[in-house]
């Protein structure tokens, strides 16, 4: 086993050599005062970063899914044919092609997440963060402004068709809970 190797020491002033190792060691244990400091900002990065993977995964790519499955077909069938029908379908078709350009910035930012989220280091880039934050912001925005309010119009007209809606949603938000105490099986 090898023995760590001395500082070499100056001849004319060994002296010197004792003071150059204390700055290295002020030095290091300023950074070292730093990290408590540091330690809550990437704590918090980690928890935002974990509860946006679940929360992305789990409750968007569910919304959009209801929302393609359940509200636009059922808008677009209630729909009067002519304009309004063509309305809801160029509406619903711009609303689908956000989905998926949403989701794929969120593809290529989850790994990075992943990453950061298990304490790792990744490289987030802030630009493609704010692509996505933007483009959701502005869909939801035109989502409710435009399209919910004109859903609510045409489902409005027949009671069937809300009702309709809504029991659709409540048998898949119901379903899981109902399976899972059954053991999978009705």
């Amino acid at each position: 086993m090898t023995q760590p190797s001395a500082p070499i020491q100056s001849i004319d002033n060994p002296i010197d050599e004792f003071s150059c190792c204390h700055e290295g060691i002020v030095a290091q244990l300023h950074q070292l005062g730093q990290l408590p400091a540091l330690l809550e900002p990437a704590n918090k990065a980690r928890h935002i970063a974990a509860e946006t993977v679940k929360f992305f995964n789990e409750v968007v790519y569910a919304h959009h899914n209801e929302e393609e499955r359940d509200l636009f077909p059922a808008v677009l069938s209630s729909a009067i044919k002519g304009d309004e029908r063509d309305t809801v379908q160029a509406i619903v078709d711009q609303l689908v092609r956000e989905h998926r350009e949403v989701e794929a910035d969120w593809e290529a930012l989850q790994p990075a997440l992943k990453a950061i989220a298990k304490g790792h280091e990744a490289v987030l880039e802030g630009d493609a963060v704010q692509v996505l934050v933007t483009r959701y912001l502005a869909h939801a925005h035109f989502e409710e402004k435009h399209f919910l309010p004109l859903s609510q119009t045409i489902l409005g007209r027949n009671g069937d068709h809300m009702a309709a809606l809504g029991l659709s949603l409540h048998i898949r938000h119901a379903l899981p809970g109902v399976l899972s105490r059954f053991g999978g099986r009705i």
